[in-house]
């Protein structure tokens, strides 16, 4: 199988400044880790190979420091890595990025299956898998659970829906989004980081791609923009209550009343 897994450099902090003309995260210095989410998916494609056979490819798009994600998916496993970069993709919102990463993923050839976590834990939108696969023209599910069985041209999967569990069979080439439940993640691998140390990590750039259309990457080709974000107030203020029973019930329902809860 050719597996391709999307995956993603994030802040490694909740300390993140924003930029106030833009509205977007300031990455800059700022500590960084690989997509909690994208660890499943890339543990998922390592189960197919090892059932299967094949190679896996991981993709990501973002600034040059974000090649450090692509080299621990290397320690994980991974066969190869690309990472899609350029200024004109800065400030992207979820469809201009899935845009542009559809777009980089044309530039690998033909590929079976293509893995992504289910979120991201920067945006948290779920939306950029799905839209990827509408750009490229491919089927796609999303919060898979489980994978029931890899046939010769499809994969049965089993769905995490609201209320209920789905069965589903998708046709090659599909995208499938992951649970983080699907599996247990491996830890990266000391001997494959000192065997994969020098392995080349392939960059795409804007004039790599087929649609050299400015207005659809960046935050030209960017329909929607945060209007306001912000880091949340940090609250220490803190009682302690003495009391008997019914006492502190009594000061209870007088705070909820005078918080305005009840």
């Amino acid at each position: 199988m050719q597996i391709l897994v999307c995956i993603k450099q994030v802040p490694g902090t909740s300390k993140i400044d924003v930029d106030p003309v833009t509205g977007v995260l300031k990455r800059d210095g700022v500590d960084s880790k690989m997509n909690p989410y994208d660890l499943f998916a890339i543990e998922t494609a390592l189960r197919l190979k090892e059932q299967k056979g094949g190679t896996i490819k991981v993709i990501s798009m973002g600034p040059p420091q974000a090649k450090e994600v692509i080299k621990e998916a290397f320690m994980m496993g991974v066969d190869e890595g690309v990472l899609v970069s350029d200024r004109k993709f800065a400030g992207a919102d979820v469809l201009a990025t899935s845009y542009a990463i559809s777009q980089g993923v044309r530039q690998l050839g033909n590929l079976d299956l293509i893995l992504c976590g289910k979120q991201t834990t920067d945006g948290d939108t779920a939306q950029v898998g799905p839209e990827m696969a509408e750009y490229l023209g491919i089927p796609h599910i999303a919060n898979v659970l489980r994978i029931i069985e890899v046939k010769e041209s499809s994969i049965l999967v089993e769905m995490d829906m609201a209320n209920t569990i789905e069965m589903a069979e998708i046709k090659f080439p599909c995208l499938l989004t992951v649970e983080k439940d699907i599996f247990q993640p491996r830890l990266p691998s000391y001997k494959k980081k000192l065997s994969t140390k020098d392995r080349e990590i392939k960059t795409i750039t804007f004039n790599d791609l087929e649609d050299k259309n400015e207005k659809r990457y960046g935050l030209s080709g960017s329909p929607t923009q945060v209007e306001r974000i912000f880091p949340p107030s940090v609250n220490t203020d803190r009682e302690t209550w003495t009391g008997t029973g019914a006492e502190l019930s009594s000061q209870i329902a007088d705070k909820l009343k005078q918080l305005k809860f009840i």
